[in-house]
C-alpha cells in the first residue's frame, strides 16, 4: 500500500497538536489531580466544535478516519481528556440515522458518546461521567439500531487511567426508540472506535519516546549522558521501531475504514490494533526500565501515559481479541 498523509492532514495535525500544547491537559490534570476527578476541558470542546472536529465524519464536513486519527494521536500525545474520536464517531451515528440531536451535539451544546450494546451490556466509554447521552448501537434480530440514552444510568468503572474517567452504561429495557442503521453499521463502529483507541495508545507511546530520548540525553552516570550507553540506545532504538511501524499499520486501519469492504478492513483493523496495542505497551515498559527511579514518582507525569496506554490495550478489543479475528476457529 502507497500511502501518507496529505498536505492538509499535517496541517491538521500540526495545528491540533499547538493547540493542546497551549493548553496543555497535563497541566490542568496536575491541578486537580489528588482532590477531584478529571473532567472534560470546556475550552476544548469549544475549540473541537469551532474547527469541525466533532463533526468531522458527518456528510456536511466530509472528512475521513483518516482526518479523525491525526487527531487521535495528538490527543493521545497530550494525555487529552476530551474524547475526540468517540464524540466524532457518535455524531456520525447520529447523522447516519437521520436523527435531530446530531445538530447539537456537532455544535458542542450536547456530548453524546457512542457505546456498543450486546443484550444489556454496554462497553466502557471514556468520559462517560461528563457527557450528556449515549449513542446506543446494537444488533436487533437481523438489523442494525441505534437509540440515545441519557446519561443518569452509568457504573463508574475503577482503572488505572487518572487522564480520562471510565464508566459503563445500563440500557434500560423500556428503550423503544431504536432507529434503523445501514447492515453493518454495528461492525463498523467496533472497528473505528479499535482504530482511534490504538491510535490514542500510540500518540502516549510516541509522548514516552520523546521524554525517553531526552531524559537518556540528560541522565549522568560514570560522568557520560546514558543515552550514549549501547544498551540504552538499543531500548530508545526499539521504543521508535515500535512507535513508526505502529503509526504506518495504523494509518492503513484508518484508511480501511474510508475504503474497505467489511471482511478486508476488519481485517486490517485487527492486525494493526493488535501490533499498536502491543508495541505502546512494550514502549511504556522500556520507558520506566530507562527512566529508572524517577519513572516511578508520583511527580514524574510517565506513570500517567503509562496507565492510560494499558487502558487503552484493554478496551475495544484486547491484543488476543484481535489476534483471534486473525486466527478463524
Amino acid at each position: 500500500m502507497d500511502f501518507g498523509l496529505t498536505d492538509e492532514q499535517e496541517q491538521l495535525a500540526d495545528s491540533e497538536r499547538s493547540w493542546l500544547e497551549r493548553n496543555d491537559p497535563i497541566a490542568r490534570l496536575r491541578q486537580t489531580l489528588d482532590q477531584a476527578p478529571i473532567t472534560i476541558d470546556r475550552a476544548a470542546v469549544t475549540h473541537a466544535a469551532e474547527s469541525g472536529l466533532l463533526a468531522m465524519l458527518t456528510s456536511d464536513i466530509g472528512g475521513t478516519h483518516v482526518d479523525l486519527a491525526v487527531c487521535s494521536e495528538a490527543h493521545g500525545y497530550a494525555a487529552s481528556s476530551l474524547p475526540i474520536a468517540d464524540l466524532a464517531v457518535g455524531i456520525w451515528l447520529l447523522d447516519r440515522a437521520g436523527m435531530d440531536a446530531a445538530t447539537a451535539a456537532a455544535s458542542g451544546e450536547q456530548l453524546i458518546g457512542p457505546a456498543r450494546a450486546s443484550d444489556q451490556v454496554i462497553s466502557p466509554v471514556p468520559m462517560a461521567a461528563e457527557l450528556d447521552g449515549f449513542a446506543v448501537v446494537r444488533r436487533i434480530d437481523d438489523g442494525d439500531f441505534v437509540a440515545v440514552i441519557p446519561d443518569a444510568n452509568s457504573s463508574r468503572m475503577a482503572t488505572l487511567d487518572l487522564t480520562r474517567s471510565w464508566s459503563r452504561p445500563h440500557l434500560d429495557a423500556g428503550v423503544v426508540d431504536w432507529k434503523a442503521l445501514p447492515a453493518g453499521t454495528v461492525r463498523y463502529v467496533r472497528d473505528a472506535l479499535a482504530v482511534h483507541r490504538a491510535f490514542d495508545a500510540l500518540g502516549g507511546a510516541a509522548r514516552l519516546l520523546d521524554l525517553t530520548v531526552a531524559y537518556a540525553l540528560q541522565r549522568e552516570q560514570f560522568g557520560s549522558a546514558i543515552g550514549t550507553f549501547q544498551a540504552v540506545k538499543h531500548h530508545c532504538a526499539d521504543m521508535a521501531l515500535g512507535v513508526e511501524a505502529s503509526r504506518a499499520a495504523l494509518w492503513g486501519a484508518a484508511l480501511s475504514l474510508d475504503t474497505a469492504p467489511d471482511d478486508a478492513r476488519s481485517r486490517a483493523v485487527s492486525a494493526a490494533v493488535a501490533y499498536a496495542k502491543c508495541a505502546a505497551s512494550a514502549a511504556a515498559g522500556t520507558a520506566l526500565q530507562v527512566h529508572g527511579g524517577i519513572g516511578f514518582t508520583w511527580e514524574h507525569d510517565l506513570h500517567l501515559f503509562l496507565r492510560r496506554i494499558k487502558v487503552d490495550e484493554a478496551v475495544d478489543g484486547s491484543v488476543a481479541e484481535h489476534r483471534a479475528v486473525l486466527v478463524p476457529a
